[in-house]
């Protein structure tokens, strides 16, 4: 985990890649909890045996499932020393889902600070994240992710 010790020290790091967090195992019952949190209930989600002799060979997690572990993934990857009052999720830019995540596949997402911007409300920072699937050449999931830093 990378350590800044305060915010103008995040953002001077602006252009830079921050780092990877841990890889992480997406388990079936990650997928089912999901399934039962949002109601999609898809048979390419949560029917193993359907979805054996389905298109990927197995259960598959949802793409907003990969989308929603930005926050626990990311959140490995840097850390500041003296934190804001409060970081808000301000948004989001851009969202692709590029290809499935079996279940038991290993994740793990890359971060890069892309942006800074001052605001009447604080700085708003761009990540992008690019979470991977341990062993594959193409990403599951990249994704641009607005922070608001509230001083």
């Amino acid at each position: 985990m990378r350590t800044f010790a305060d915010v103008a020290d995040l953002v001077n790091a602006k252009g830079e890649h921050l780092g990877y967090s841990d890889w992480l195992t997406v388990t079936q019952d990650r997928i089912d909890g999901f399934a039962d949190a949002t109601g999609d209930h898809q048979w390419i989600h949560v029917d193993r045996d359907r979805a054996a002799d389905g298109p990927f060979g197995g259960t598959i997690a949802h793409g907003f499932l990969t989308l929603a572990l930005l926050p626990l993934l990311g959140g490995q990857v840097y850390e500041l020393r003296t934190p804001p009052r409060m970081g808000i999720n301000y948004g989001l830019n851009r969202v692709r889902f590029l290809q499935p995540v079996r279940e038991g596949a290993r994740v793990r997402d890359g971060v890069e600070l892309t942006a800074v911007k001052e605001t009447p409300n604080g700085l708003v920072l761009t990540f992008k994240h690019r979470v991977e699937i341990e062993g594959e050449e193409r990403e599951a999931l990249v994704a641009e992710t607005l922070v608001l830093l509230v001083p």
